[in-house]
């Protein structure tokens, strides 16, 4: 058994857990590079603490210098290319192209570096897949509009977009407009710039700003097909699906309010309109959110062509809730029959695809896994190699899941992306040492290391894996 012929498999990273050099070049501050590591890191990506700037004395900001990607993506992209990547999965940093966000004139140096990036992907045949927005948003656009709660943000986004896509043609061909979406609703700093103001309703703050989202993913894709009709556009959630507690029908009812909640937004993405449990959870809220009749006909006219979806763990709901269990951000219920990683996200292969049936079975488009691994505390020996043999298991579990989804199930599945192929830092914990990569790079929490890359048991391991389009696992 094995993948179609022209499977796309390869790794993922984002700017801001990369890149590093975040005054080089005319870049501006995102909200992405001010999060800290420690106690407050949580209560700024929430929108609870407001933090705008940069205090040296009190925190560590790990985003300031990355891995260093900046200055050393050709050494990267080799070896992604050694263990034969067919595709790149990264991320622009806005304030690198707009410095303030709503400029507008682009930064030419942040253009540059891009379009640099994209030629040595190409060098190996390796094909770009490019997220517009990886959580990035420019600090003067928090400042002086309120983040993504701004309607104006949309006009600022696209201008961006029309940037990019006339400036790649021919360099880019898969897009992703906003890497997951869903997570303003659970992150709102990290996912949309939003820091809540004392007494307004955060709720509606939330839908409002996802709702400009979704608009300004539906011009994206409107710009990117008219541009260059071989553009392929897709939406990204991350995804995990709920199972009921018990076969309780209270259980089951909330595992059902669970995933429409976590689908809602990829809804309409994919099919055009907001659904009608959306609306009416509105009107039950008192939420007032501005739709014009003109965002309708831009959701609907212009869908998007692929779902991609990060994937961790399953989730589990129950209708009075015990024992719970952390996950990407999404607390759990936690699952008697699953074993958890070191940071308690519960690993369940079959879960991954049972997921990816679920969504081809709701959406019947074609699926992208563009996030997928375990983060884990990896230690090198005497020589300096780390054999990850958990991360080989966890991952060859997965891939096989995934094909059977494939094989068995008829899910249609364009590629697959391992999340931090390289080392880089964690955006939920901003820490290195909870490593994904098949790549090791000699960085601490505090910044301490040379920055050295090596391969790591898992790199031998995924070049196989590739070779054989998923046959040897």
């Amino acid at each position: 058994m094995s993948f179609r012929e022209d499977f796309l498999w390869g790794g993922a990273t984002a700017a801001n857990q990369c890149e590093g050099s975040i005054f080089e070049d005319g870049r501006g501050l995102a909200n992405v590079d001010v999060v800290p590591i420690g106690k407050d890191r949580l209560q700024i990506i929430l929108g609870k603490k407001k933090h705008l700037g940069f205090d040296d004395d009190l925190y560590f900001y790990p985003a300031k210098t990355g891995i260093d990607f900046y200055h050393r993506y050709k050494e990267d992209i080799q070896l992604f290319a050694e263990m034969g990547f067919k595709t790149f999965r990264l991320s622009i940093a806005w304030s690198r192209i707009f410095p303030k966000g709503d400029e507008a004139l682009p930064n030419e140096k942040g253009l540059a570096f891009y379009e640099s990036v994209f030629l040595e992907c190409k060098k190996y045949g390796i094909e770009p897949l490019v997220t517009i927005t990886h959580f990035d948003c420019p600090i003067h656009l928090i400042e002086e509009y309120g983040g993504w709660r701004n309607r104006e943000l949309i006009g600022f986004y696209e201008t961006l977009v029309q940037t990019l896509a006339k400036r790649y043609k021919g360099l880019v061909k898969y897009w992703l407009t906003f890497n997951e979406i869903n997570m303003i609703l659970h992150a709102p700093f990290m996912g949309a710039g939003i820091v809540f103001e004392r007494g307004e309703n955060e709720e509606e703050v939330k839908y409002q700003a996802a709702h400009h989202e979704l608009v300004a993913s539906s011009v994206a894709t409107k710009i990117l097909h008219e541009v260059d009709p071989e553009n392929k556009v897709g939406c990204m959630m991350a995804a995990g699906d709920y199972y009921p507690y018990a076969c309780k029908p209270e259980d089951v009812f909330e595992a059902m309010k669970e995933n429409r909640h976590n689908l809602s937004l990829i809804d309409i993405q994919a099919r055009g309109v907001y659904p009608n449990y959306l609306l009416k959870s509105f009107e039950q809220k008192g939420l007032n959110i501005q739709i014009t009749e003109e965002d309708k006909e831009l959701l609907k006219s212009h869908t998007v062509d692929f779902i991609s979806l990060s994937y961790y763990a399953s989730r589990v709901a129950q209708a009075n809730a015990s024992e719970m269990t952390a996950g990407n951000v999404f607390e759990s219920v936690k699952n008697p029959y699953l074993e958890a990683s070191e940071w308690g996200w519960q690993i369940d292969p079959l879960g991954f695809r049972i997921t990816l049936n679920t969504l081809y079975d709701r959406y019947q488009l074609p699926l992208f896994v563009v996030e997928n691994g375990l983060g884990a505390v990896d230690q090198p020996d005497e020589a300096g190699f780390v054999k990850d043999d958990y991360r080989i298991d966890y991952m060859a579990k997965h891939i096989s899941a995934m094909r059977d989804a494939f094989e068995l199930d008829g899910v249609d599945i364009l590629g697959y992306t391992s999340w931090g192929c390289i080392d880089l830092v964690s955006a939920g914990t901003g820490e290195m040492k909870k490593r994904y990569g098949f790549i090791y790079v000699d960085r601490d929490n505090e910044g301490n290391g040379t920055l050295k890359r090596s391969r790591k048991k898992s790199f031998y391991w995924y070049k196989k894996v590739i070779e054989s389009n998923g046959e040897i696992l």
